[in-house]
């Protein structure tokens, strides 16, 4: 018989780096989720991916068990750490704080292909470009599209 769902929690932690403080803690304790075994759990998962910013979802279930899945990193940090830089723009029409080139685009597309609700490595540049404009990087080189 399936287990009932009673929740979702969604949280961004870096990978190898989950420990019971806040946010992480007082966001799994309100469901009733044993905070160090998901911690233990998650740690083990993403040593590979040491510091790298993860996003996660997390299914609490009737008994307090759990599952969660590992996403992978959100476009905005893997675009910052292309272009080398630490934050984008505030103005992000007015002042433009570095550049991508249409490869590094692809690279990063073909990386959250499976997160991206899209079908054709076209349309998930396009996506990212996107992302990549809103944040002050300008777009470098012909494009492929």
């Amino acid at each position: 018989m399936a287990k009932d769902i009673t929740g979702y929690v969604k949280l961004q932690v870096k990978g190898g780096a989950a420990n019971p403080a806040p946010p992480i803690g007082p966001a799994l304790g309100s469901k009733g989720i044993n905070i160090m075994e998901f911690c233990k759990q998650f740690n083990g998962r993403t040593q590979d991916k040491a510091g790298k910013i993860l996003p996660v979802l997390i299914t609490v279930y009737s008994d307090k068990s759990f599952d969660f899945i590992i996403k992978t990193p959100p476009a905005a940090a893997q675009l910052l750490e292309a272009a080398k830089i630490a934050k984008g723009s505030d103005q992000s029409n007015r002042n433009k704080m570095g550049n991508v080139s249409w490869e590094q685009i692809k690279t990063i597309a073909e990386d959250k292909m499976p997160d991206l609700n899209c079908f054709s490595i076209e349309s998930a540049m396009s996506m990212i470009a996107g992302t990549a404009r809103s944040m002050g990087l300008m777009v470098t080189g012909t494009s492929p599209l």
